[in-house]
């Protein structure tokens, strides 16, 4: 089932994440977000006009009505998404495995739908760029804290796979990462290793890149029900993508559950 994400009116191109080889020296540390950062991503998610782009998410399929959804946002904290770094994968020296990329609040509808808000800084101030069918994002930074308290929880969106990393040890937070380390996880040296040989020849430059493709991002699963958009990066090192809130659809692939 593929899962649906509102990523309305496209300002610029999509974003290219663009891999290369990996070396020593790289850190699974986590990348801070202060509470002043939270706090604005949460007011953001809350405002009047992204719980009314709630309401017509929820309603988009006929099982309630924008009316009637109600949407709230639960929690007061937004939390930080990471996906893995281009400049871990490149082997650039001291770079962390992840980057961040949004930060996510969790939306429930009145009939129990889920989605996932995702909010990034735009000139000093935090502004909604997608809204997520389910609650990937908010799930699996709860499992990867709990399984490894303050490590970092990342996806890696090439296999829609998601992670948890520190001292120096990388594990499976779902089936699709399990497939690729093993139930029990792998050194980061090895994941380094092992993303280095995936995404060696999605260089800048190279034929994959050139042919237009999101450098280290493969054709969409039998799942997808659309375009692949990813989000822009908070953290500054990705291309931009700029979005509002006019109402375009778009689509990728639902993360599995957590085993």
């Amino acid at each position: 089932m593929g899962r649906r994400i509102m990523a309305p009116v496209l300002a610029g191109t999509g974003a290219v994440l663009l891999l290369g080889l990996a070396a020593p020296h790289a850190s699974a540390a986590p990348t801070p977000v202060d509470a002043h950062a939270r706090e604005a991503a949460h007011e953001a998610a809350t405002s009047p006009q992204t719980l009314n782009t709630l309401s017509r998410f929820f309603a988009r399929d006929g099982a309630v009505t924008a009316s009637a959804a109600a949407p709230r946002i639960e929690g007061t904290d937004a939390v930080p998404v990471s996906y893995l770094s281009r400049d871990f994968v490149a082997g650039k020296k001291g770079a962390d495995i992840a980057e961040l990329q949004f930060l996510a609040s969790k939306a429930v509808s009145s009939d129990g739908q889920k989605a996932s808000v995702w909010t990034v800084e735009r000139r000093g101030s935090w502004k909604v760029v997608n809204i997520a069918s389910g609650d990937d994002e908010i799930r699996y930074a709860t499992l990867g804290q709990r399984k490894m308290p303050g490590g970092t929880v990342f996806r890696e969106p090439q296999i829609d796979a998601w992670y948890v990393a520190g001292h120096a040890r990388v594990v499976p937070l779902d089936a699709d990462a399990a497939r690729a380390v093993g139930r029990d996880g792998v050194p980061l040296a090895a994941y380094r290793a092992r993303v280095a040989r995936a995404y060696s020849d999605k260089l800048p430059g190279s034929v994959y890149a050139e042919k237009g493709a999101a450098g280290g991002y493969g054709p969409p699963s039998a799942g997808t029900r659309g375009p692949v958009t990813v989000a822009s990066t908070v953290a500054g090192a990705g291309a931009a993508v700029a979005l509002g809130l006019s109402g375009l659809a778009v689509y990728r692939a639902r993360s599995r559950r957590p085993d």
